[in-house]
């Protein structure tokens, strides 16, 4: 007799998780965490707000559709990462639902202690799968931006960075950033 397979989770799971929580389906299993802190969301607000103040624009060099925290349906996963973008060229408009099936071109995911091997492995690995171009990881606490290239079908990483050198990475390198505002900043008792 065969070992009986746990029963896949559903997306009405999913979305019956009380608000304080992030859910994401992965594989059929559902897997639910907290809002990441404030300094979490303080790093990705910074970088977004760069990011899509630049590139979240029609005009030059604009033609990117930058969001917070969007929905993402691949597959049969539901993923939810920090910041994704995608070029206007392939999603001419927004949809009109709450989630996207087109992958992004883009996907930022800012580590935190607790998840950043998810991120890091998981979802790396299924947004590799899904085709999404570009992978930025940014570790608040170590002050760090790793940035990747989907090449074949693996990561490549483009670059390395950390506070107080400029930000120049794919595919954004039409701008230097001063990314500083993108890390946490020392508690006065650390």
């Amino acid at each position: 007799m065969e070992p009986r397979r746990p029963r896949a989770a559903t997306y009405d799971e999913l979305r019956a998780l009380p608000e304080h929580l992030v859910g994401e389906l992965i594989d059929g299993a559902l897997h639910a965490h907290p809002r990441p802190p404030i300094q979490h969301a303080a790093s990705r607000s910074n970088l977004g707000a760069d990011v899509n103040g630049r590139f979240g624009r029609s005009r030059p060099p604009g033609g990117w559709w930058i969001l917070d925290e969007p929905e993402l349906h691949l597959g049969r996963n539901v993923l939810v990462p920090d910041v994704a973008g995608w070029r206007r060229e392939r999603l001419p408009a927004l949809p009109n639902e709450a989630h996207f099936t087109l992958p992004p071109d883009w996907v930022l995911e800012v580590l935190s202690p607790r998840a950043a091997s998810h991120d890091r492995i998981t979802k790396a690995n299924l947004y590799a799968r899904a085709g999404v171009g570009f992978l930025w990881l940014l570790s608040p606490l170590e002050a760090t931006l790793e940035t990747y290239r989907l090449v074949d079908g693996l990561w490549v990483r483009t670059g390395a960075f950390t506070r107080g050198q400029p930000v120049c990475a794919m595919p954004f390198e039409a701008e230097v950033f001063d990314g500083d505002d993108w890390f946490s900043q020392p508690s006065p008792t650390e």
